[in-house]
């Protein structure tokens, strides 16, 4: 093969949802919280592909599927920096970035057990502290989390 010819190394969706720039180490978090093993639909999931901007990345191609916003909440805890792409006709007619909310109600579970989220039936709600390292504290507790301790509800 020539060194002039690219190829792409993962295929192109007819419909549905790409979640792009996914961290390599957060790619199986982001797939778990999807629930993508239990998916009947067309499912392509890239791991350590190469990134210019990341040097690697996770991608992940749903077909004829669309990721709730509660959802998307969830996944920019664990990947602050992807971009969820709607495809119609295999071409892109929405890109965002996924954006950590201010505020997370109900999204992530306090870990700290004398917290009252843990001890009566209430949402929990969070704020974000620190954006570059995703770091998060309890509204009820004050209890500090960082992304990678964070347990999702």
């Amino acid at each position: 093969m020539s060194n002039d010819k690219k190829e792409l190394a993962v295929a192109a969706l007819e419909n549905g949802t790409v979640i792009d720039h996914i961290p390599s180490k957060a790619l199986f978090k982001v797939v778990k919280l999807l629930g993508l093993e239990n998916v009947d639909t067309h499912l392509t999931i890239g791991n350590n592909l190469p990134s210019k901007r990341m040097g690697s990345k996770g991608i992940i191609k749903i077909a004829d599927v669309t990721i709730p916003e509660d959802i998307i909440n969830r996944i920019a805890i664990i990947a602050p920096g992807a971009k969820v792409n709607i495809i119609r006709d295999f071409e892109v007619v929405a890109k965002r970035p996924v954006e950590l909310a201010d505020t997370l109600i109900g999204v992530v579970k306090c870990s700290n057990p004398k917290c009252i989220t843990n001890n009566e039936p209430m949402r929990t709600r969070f704020e974000v502290v620190d954006r570059d390292n995703v770091t998060i504290r309890c509204h009820y507790c004050g209890k500090t989390v960082n992304s990678s301790d964070a347990r999702i509800c």
